[in-house]
């Protein structure tokens, strides 16, 4: 991936788990990284208008509103979308995460994958690019204006902790100890 943040007046916007983020900004990217989480980044490309959000969980109890889940994000997005003068038939998808990324666990990416594009169907928002499942991190960059997204995959997160570094034993020094 080429650094397009180095470029001078370009601003790079991390969207965290459970957070959303729309612009209309040609200077700025939006990025996240991705486990078994997924991000949507929608984009209505005639008014030059898009944004990514970040879910950890596909859906939750009615009564708890949250953006971490898919449902609630999804429709933040939209509606945020269309206050910045997107329309609505207009709107393409692109979609990333959902990896499995513990295994023995119950397979929340695949259900954060399933989610994501059963909603897309359902609301007829044209999904032109997806990029789900698997068992590698993701960086996900979007151009808001433009639509257009970067992968990148990262390597494999060790999960197995007999594999994983030992913490290693710190012995102070007898004496004196400066602090500064």
């Amino acid at each position: 991936m080429k650094n397009v943040a180095a470029s001078p007046g370009v601003r790079t916007v991390h969207v965290i788990q459970g957070d959303f983020r729309t612009s209309d900004t040609p200077d700025e990217i939006l990025t996240t990284i991705l486990g078994s989480c997924v991000a949507a980044c929608l984009c209505d490309p005639v008014r030059g208008v898009g944004g990514m959000n970040h879910f950890l969980l596909p859906n939750g109890n009615p009564d708890n509103v949250n953006i971490k889940y898919g449902t609630h994000a999804m429709e933040l997005l939209i509606n945020s979308l269309l206050k910045r003068g997107a329309v609505r038939d207009r709107l393409e998808a692109k979609v990333f995460g959902g990896a499995r990324m513990l295994s023995g666990l119950p397979n929340i990416g695949e259900a954060n994958a399933n989610f994501v594009q059963l909603f897309l169907k359902r609301e007829a928002i044209r999904c032109v690019v997806s990029n789900l499942g698997g068992t590698q991190a993701r960086k996900v960059r979007f151009f808001p204006t433009t639509g257009k997204a970067q992968q990148m995959v990262l390597d494999e997160i060790q999960t197995d902790p007999a594999a994983m570094p030992r913490a290693i034993s710190c012995k102070m020094p007898a004496g004196d100890v400066e602090m500064f």
